[in-house]
């Protein structure tokens, strides 16, 4: 199994019978969960990849009559900073005087 997300941008809100029917979308085979992120008009739908691929995802999410803006990508988590690497330093090696 593959799991995907693709993250959806849409306007307005979305009104019962499009929540209703994102909600039913769940039971499609391959979907794995649909999230609503209202504050930022963000609809995030999780799916199995090696049984749908986006394009079908991006119709059933069109066929619930939700106005979508666009495809955007899913936010990634900022990683910590990678502390710089210090190379020891080498002392010049002493000279032997005959």
């Amino acid at each position: 199994m593959t799991t995907v997300e693709i993250l959806f941008r849409y306007s307005g809100h979305p009104t019962e019978t499009e929540a209703f029917s994102l909600a039913n979308a769940s039971e499609v085979y391959g979907i794995r969960r649909v999230s609503f992120d209202r504050a930022a008009s963000t609809l995030l739908v999780e799916y199995d990849a090696t049984r749908l691929n986006a394009a079908t995802v991006t119709q059933l999410v069109r066929r619930s009559g939700l106005q979508l803006i666009e495809e955007a990508p899913p936010s990634v988590p900022e990683l910590p900073p990678v502390p710089p690497v210090v190379e020891p330093s080498v002392a010049p090696a002493a000279t032997a005087k005959a």
